[in-house]
């Protein structure tokens, strides 16, 4: 593996970058997409990479392990997480998008819904947006679209300080799905091509175990959006509840999970487990073709 570059880095150009992820999504595989949390914080692995060097190290074993696209985040977004500055979260994750798109030609996702941070973000070398508040925030859809790289919109029900108190629906599956096709809509009016728009149904913001259930058992339901779709369901409090573990030993459950995903037509997954996820892949695809 090579290690973390000591000196000034140039990043890739967004746009080349970007195009190598759309034809990755235009492509028959399911992506594996790489956690990265720069973040004292997260619900599963908080501090662990928190520093740059750290951080640099993990995306290039990910990207060793097999991912096909890293995300990068500075902001916990774990039910009744502190945000921090938009200083802070910069700092968390400029430094290393810049190192690591000097190293790889892995796409790099910036999770993020901050418009500063998305410009940084990019500006590094990130070809996708990652925004857990699908561009809500005041001046993100205008940002997203100034910049022509690739989004992916999520949803969230509330705020993630509140998200899990007590989330209800008419009808989960129905609401999210017009969510997120409202949010199509809205990205579409704003500049952002249609092609260029992921997404992802938000397991665990804002949901209920059964929720989060239906939406996995009906994910087959998005497809029909007419855009990719990404599940993030690694290590995720559903599969706690199912197994009786605690986070660090869900490796097993998340892998069945995601490929259930794959299954139903989740383009992305968004896993932890890099390794272990790709060869569950490699054993779908051999046997489905």
């Amino acid at each position: 593996m090579t290690s973390p570059l000591p000196t000034a880095v140039v990043p890739r150009a967004p746009a080349a970058a970007a195009g190598t992820l759309l034809r990755l999504l235009r492509g028959p595989r399911t992506l594996v997409c790489g956690i990265l949390n720069v973040t004292p914080d997260s619900f599963s692995d908080g501090g662990a990479y928190w520093h740059s060097g750290a951080a640099v190290w993990r995306g290039l074993r990910l990207i060793d392990e097999g991912a096909d696209i890293l995300d990068i985040g500075g902001e916990s977004t774990r039910p009744g997480a502190c945000p921090p500055s938009v200083a802070e979260e910069l700092d968390r994750v400029v430094g290393v998008i810049e190192q690591l798109s000097a190293q790889t030609d892995v796409p790099l996702s910036i999770d993020t819904s901050r418009p500063e941070v998305m410009r940084e973000a990019v500006a590094a070398g990130a070809s996708l947006i990652n925004d857990v508040r699908a561009l809500r925030n005041p001046g993100a859809v205008e940002v997203a679209s100034d910049l022509g790289v690739p989004v992916c919109l999520s949803h969230l029900l509330g705020a993630p300080s509140v998200m899990q108190d007590d989330p209800s629906y008419e009808d989960v599956l129905v609401d999210v799905v017009a969510f997120l096709r409202g949010r199509i809509d809205a990205c579409v009016s704003a500049g952002i091509p249609r092609e260029h728009i992921v997404i992802d149904p938000g397991f665990g913001f804002g949901k209920t175990f059964e929720h989060n259930l239906t939406l996995l058992g009906s994910l087959s339901w998005f497809t029909e959006l007419d855009a990719p779709v990404m599940a993030g369901l690694s290590r995720k409090s559903m599969l706690g509840q199912i197994t009786g573990r605690p986070v660090g030993d869900r490796e097993a459950a998340s892998v069945a999970a995601a490929v259930l995903a794959a299954q139903r037509g989740a383009k992305l997954l968004r896993v932890h487990d890099v390794a272990a996820t790709v060869d569950a892949l490699k054993v779908l695809e051999a046997v489905e073709g």
